[in-house]
């Protein structure tokens, strides 16, 4: 709940961060209170953060405009703080609170999920988003400061200098992730995520000498009680085995509707609506994108259940009725892992399903984003803390902390997805 009139404050009651405040009374919160009230932003509200997640953690139906006001607050605390001990120029200091509030302004209908369907990055569409002279944030941007949105956009790039405020919002270490994480974990039930964020806060800071964000000595466990949260949240929430089976039948029913599309089959779509853009097989124009959100999929997958595909309409009405595939681990050698999939392949074929749509392999993709390594070409993805008291050094994390070296090796995880009916014939085909 927020209050709307000028001249006075905001206050949105945050179930993370209990009030996240905009001060409305200065020109500064003005400029932000007329970014959260564009259609680009609200947008945000339609698109779930965790996308898919609710088919698993029932209670995780939050939205990215939620995890953006997140952010953005998490942003103006730490610069507030940081601020006291470094000199930041209020058109710096306002550009990297705007970047934090828009950093997924971009997001596409049911965040990553659609990303890897279509394949593009929400980053491209958020940058365009914030650039392109024909948006509202643009307009609102621009009307405050003539190269602001530029300063944006170069901060969620990467690209902007001074480099260490741009890690505040992209880096291995920034507040897209430490509000997520306590965000998501909150959300799904799930506590995981939970690790000391106002011990980071307090403990953040700037090494001047290489532009680059450090966390102060005191801090060091807080961040690998942050990189354990993250570990974990992974492992036990972004990639559950339900979660990533719902997603093999949107991905199966949105590619079988493009499919019977080409052929001229029967798939119901509004006329120039972004839907029928992707049924086409074009790129979304940022307009169409932006038109786009969790809604418009689900109202056509609805249309689609009476298909006169049979394919399509049973797949539409799996995933709207939660009757979604089941996953099966391939935690085998190569040469087993083979075996079994052509056996289950035929077991799939002899039940009259084609495997193209019902028989779906998944690996932990991106795993990187989710794990911290030291085996990065780009610096802004480590994690420098501050060691020792009596003669303190600035060193990268896992050079000083066994706890992040047990983390490096990651997760790996490759499963085959398949109709649940279908579960105990194929995973009998597998008894080691």
């Amino acid at each position: 709940m927020a209050t709307s009139a000028r001249g006075s404050e905001r206050y949105y009651r945050d179930a993370v961060h209990n009030i996240i405040r905009v001060d409305t009374r200065t020109a500064e919160g003005r400029l932000f209170a007329d970014l959260i009230d564009t259609p680009e932003f609200q947008r945000l509200r339609r698109i779930r953060q965790l996308g898919l997640a609710y088919f698993a953690y029932q209670s995780a139906e939050h939205s990215r405009f939620t995890h953006s006001l997140g952010a953005f607050n998490l942003a103006t605390r730490i610069i507030r703080k940081l601020s006291d001990e470094h000199k930041i120029p209020d058109d710096e200091r306002i550009a990297v609170r705007a970047a934090a509030l828009l950093h997924d302004i971009g997001h596409g209908a049911f965040s990553h999920v659609i990303e890897s369907i279509l394949g593009f990055h929400h980053e491209n569409y958020s940058v365009a988003t914030i650039t392109e002279p024909h948006t509202n944030i643009n307009r609102v941007l621009t009307a405050f400061s003539p190269g602001l949105a530029e300063s944006v956009a170069a901060i969620i790039k990467g690209t902007f200098r001074r480099r260490a405020l741009a890690q505040l919002i992209s880096s291995q270490l920034d507040v897209d992730r430490m509000d997520y994480l306590l965000r998501d974990s909150l959300m799904t039930g799930a506590k995981y995520g939970v690790y000391d964020l106002e011990w980071i806060v307090k403990s953040i800071d700037i090494d001047e000498t290489n532009d680059r964000i450090f966390v102060a000595a005191p801090g060091i466990a807080a961040v690998e009680d942050y990189l354990q949260a993250r570990y974990y949240m992974f492992r036990q929430v972004y990639f559950h085995r339900t979660l990533r089976a719902a997603e093999s039948v949107l991905k199966s029913l949105l590619h079988r509707a493009t499919d019977v599309y080409k052929k001229g089959g029967d798939v119901w779509h509004l006329s120039g609506s972004a839907v029928e853009k992707i049924l086409h097989g074009e790129r979304l124009t940022l307009e169409k994108h932006l038109e786009l959100d969790d809604t418009d999929v689900l109202f056509h997958i609805k249309q689609w259940r009476a298909s006169g595909d049979v394919i399509l309409s049973d797949l539409s009405t799996r995933f709207i009725e939660r009757k979604i595939f089941k996953a099966f681990d391939l935690d085998m050698d190569e040469g087993d892992r083979e075996t079994f999939l052509a056996q289950a392949r035929t077991v799939v074929e002899d039940r009259g399903f084609d495997p193209e749509y019902y028989l779906l392999e998944d690996s932990a993709k991106h795993a990187d984003y989710y794990f911290y390594t030291r085996d990065t070409h780009n610096p802004k993805n480590l994690i420098f803390v501050e060691y020792g008291y009596s003669h303190p050094r600035i060193r990268e994390i896992s050079e000083v902390s066994a706890a992040v070296r047990g983390l490096q090796e990651g997760f790996r995880a490759q499963r085959v997805c398949f109709p649940a009916e279908l579960r105990d014939e194929i995973e009998a085909l597998y008894r080691p």
